[in-house]
């Protein structure tokens, strides 16, 4: 509608997508692993507390805190990014927890204590080498998710907007061309599909790699 070139502006939304679901997923990661390895090791009233604030966190819904935030802020990067991370880690830190708990009452774990050691060191020394690997899968799954949730975002008004340029605020821009240039929503629509389907196949791949047993029992 404005003459601008769809293949440049789909070209650029490709980092800017990636960044937002890197950099995104990353901090997701170190936080809800953080909080899962805390949780599962410490137990107790440390495991109530945080467990239970992530059950409550997990389910405030996004839409309304995130027009509020806008409204107040207006549409910003940084924004969508810090909102993400914050309404993204509980999950991570229920499955992480979940590892912990059959970790800490092996063979290792308890030999480690009995040798001495401090609680940092058993946590982040010998726990978290062993819980690894659902973390890397779902650091990946969540990568895809990160970029999804963007687009959807950019495209309701609520993410990024030009002139920086996504795939879901190009979809936005679409609407009153769809039936003049169906292209327009066409491709942006597929790059989305297909780089959200790219990261659950390498995450998918990761956990077989990882985790062999996984293709075991799905066999």
């Amino acid at each position: 509608g404005l003459g601008r070139d769809l293949a440049l502006g789909l070209l650029f939304g490709f980092p800017v997508a990636l960044t937002i679901g890197l950099s995104t997923a990353l901090l997701v990661t170190i936080i809800g692993t953080f909080f899962g390895i805390l949780s599962g090791y410490m137990a107790g009233k440390t495991d109530t507390i945080i467990q239970r604030f992530a059950d409550v966190w997990s389910n405030i819904p996004l839409l309304p805190i995130l027009i509020f935030l806008i409204f107040i802020f207006g549409q910003k990067l940084w924004l969508v990014v810090v909102i993400l991370i914050v309404f993204g880690w509980p999950g991570l830190t229920i499955v992480v927890r979940s590892m912990v708990l059959q970790i800490r009452t092996g063979q290792l774990v308890e030999a480690t204590r009995a040798l001495g050691a401090s609680r940092r060191r058993i946590m982040f020394r010998h726990i978290l080498p062993n819980a690894i690997s659902p973390i890397i899968v779902a650091t990946t799954l969540s990568v895809g998710n990160v970029i999804l949730l963007e687009s959807v975002l950019s495209f309701l008004g609520l993410g990024i907007q030009p002139p920086i340029p996504s795939w879901g605020n190009l979809l936005t821009n679409a609407q009153e061309l769809i039936f003049e240039a169906p292209s327009l929503a066409f491709y942006p629509g597929v790059l989305i599909f297909v780089t959200v389907i790219a990261f659950n196949f390498l995450g998918d791949g990761l956990q077989d790699a990882l985790d062999p047993r996984a293709t075991e029992r799905r066999g």
